[in-house]
């Protein structure tokens, strides 16, 4: 496989996902060290509302991009000669749009109910940033169709994005498999481990945060990985795998000249 059948994601996908990364690192972490800084804050409850709208929407998207990006490595790895032809620069800029579209709107019914719920107080919330979950908690009044509402979209928005992912991972899988050097499966491989390792901890958190039972301090530990952690080591997890990014390591490292291909 050579670089122009993919071996890398395609930089747009990576742009998309760069872009939302720099948004939710933007949405919690200044309010973070705000209320590590003077122990607790304040915030109003349409802020509260307009916080969780764009932490929840950018989830959404994330999840979607995760499973764009899925595709992309299934492509590569299993229809490597047509690569180019389908993963066009237009279907690049169509599945960004799409994703983005798609999480900032997908959450609009949640955050239209959310709005109507009353808050009698206190209105105290054992987070670092407006959360659904410890959110929905503090309302006095009847939230069981949020709840539903939050339950059914949870299988469009998360379910069904780790579904495609699964599929595209068990194709990538078998195809690595058949291939007959080890050389050249280590290299199909290699293409595929900075996203596997990035799906791995958003997914992982999520699952841990939903669906295990835990205490509301091991949530919010958990919260600071696929919200601070994630975002600040995923440029350095996608641009090892960078060539040019690796020669200039190498020569940091060894303190050698860095010698321009062009």
């Amino acid at each position: 496989m050579s670089e122009q059948n993919g071996t890398e994601i395609t930089e747009f996908l990576l742009l998309g996902f760069q872009d939302l990364e720099i948004l939710v690192g933007t949405l919690i972490v200044p309010n973070m060290l705000k209320i590590i800084w003077l122990k607790g804050a304040f915030i109003s409850i349409p802020g509260c509302i307009a916080q969780s709208y764009l932490y929840c929407a950018s989830g959404s998207t994330e999840c979607y991009l995760l499973a764009a990006m899925a595709y992309d490595r299934y492509l590569a790895i299993c229809k490597p000669l047509l690569y180019n032809k389908i993963m066009s620069q237009k279907l690049q800029y169509s599945l960004v749009i799409f994703c983005w579209m798609l999480g900032f709107t997908s959450t609009l019914i949640t955050m239209s109910l959310l709005t109507q719920l009353k808050f009698c107080g206190p209105n105290i919330i054992d987070h670092y940033f407006c959360d659904l979950s410890p959110f929905v908690d503090l309302a006095c009044s009847d939230t069981s169709v949020l709840e539903m509402e939050i339950f059914i979209l949870s299988f469009p928005i998360m379910v069904i994005p780790f579904i495609l992912i699964l599929v595209s991972y068990s194709c990538v899988v078998i195809a690595i498999l058949r291939m007959s050097s080890i050389t050249v499966r280590k290299k199909a491989f290699s293409t595929c481990s900075s996203h596997l390792s990035v799906v791995i901890m958003y997914y992982g958190s999520l699952i841990i945060i939903y669906l295990v039972p835990s205490s509301q301090t091991l949530n919010k530990m958990i919260s600071v990985v696929y919200t601070v952690v994630t975002p600040l080591f995923n440029p350095f997890i996608y641009s090892i795998r960078n060539q040019d990014i690796r020669a200039v390591i190498h020569a940091l490292i060894t303190q050698q000249p860095i010698h321009n291909k062009n």
